[in-house]
């Protein structure tokens, strides 16, 4: 009997396994979906940064125009936040953190930003095929979550299989395959979460979006 019942479990174990790797199969699969027909992406974003240390979160609402990377170009990302104003354009892996109040330009790599810079990283995973998320992440399927405005989504967790600027990172997908909320956590447990709403898949952005009026500014290289 006792041994019945263990078998029983081992059963029951296996089946949950292979039903959670058969969503995590579907999600992906709804993920390239979306990647491969992403020509455009313009919302509205939140984004939260908290300090592990202090446990304090600074919350800051703007707007994001986005171009997914392809054969033709590079990843452009525009990001503008408001209360203090910055502007934050990043193309592929550089960006340039404008900020009007300062007269301050920073630039640099997104993999050393801080601040707003780190921002390039939770929004890269929109321009991400499903061999790039399986090639260097090891994904684990979470569970069905609702994220802020009530949007049904599935939560995966992403470990990096190699060298990355932060340790962890959280995707909420909803039903189309499009990431709607994304959680970095960094080597410092700090986390930033960029969260979209209002979302305008596949509109006309024009090139100059994504550069800044910066004339006058000290730069400095972050």
């Amino acid at each position: 009997m006792i041994f019945t019942v263990f078998a029983f479990g081992i059963v029951l174990s296996i089946s949950g396994f292979a039903n959670a790797q058969g969503i995590k199969q579907e999600i992906l699969d709804r993920m390239d979906g979306n990647y491969k027909s992403l020509t455009s992406l313009v919302a509205n974003v939140k984004m939260d940064k908290t300090d592990a240390n202090l446990g304090v979160t600074d919350t800051r609402t703007g707007s994001i125009n986005f171009l997914p990377k392809s054969k033709k170009h590079a990843m452009y990302i525009r990001l503008d936040l408001e209360k203090p104003s910055e502007n934050m354009v990043a193309i592929d892996k550089r960006y340039q953190l404008y900020r009007p109040d300062l007269k301050q330009v920073i630039q640099g790599s997104t993999d050393s930003a801080k601040s707003s810079g780190k921002a390039g990283n939770a929004l890269a995973f929109l321009s991400m095929s499903r061999r790039e998320l399986m090639e260097n992440y090891d994904i684990k399927y979470i569970g069905q979550e609702n994220i802020p405005g009530g949007i049904a989504t599935w939560h995966l967790f992403m470990t990096p299989k190699g060298k990355m600027s932060y340790k962890s990172a959280d995707l909420w997908v909803d039903k189309d395959g499009m990431p709607r909320q994304a959680r970095v956590t960094e080597m410092n447990n700090d986390t930033s979460v960029i969260l979209l709403t209002n979302i305008q898949k596949n509109v006309t952005i024009k090139a100059d979006v994504f550069k800044l009026d910066t004339k006058g500014a000290k730069v400095i290289e972050g």
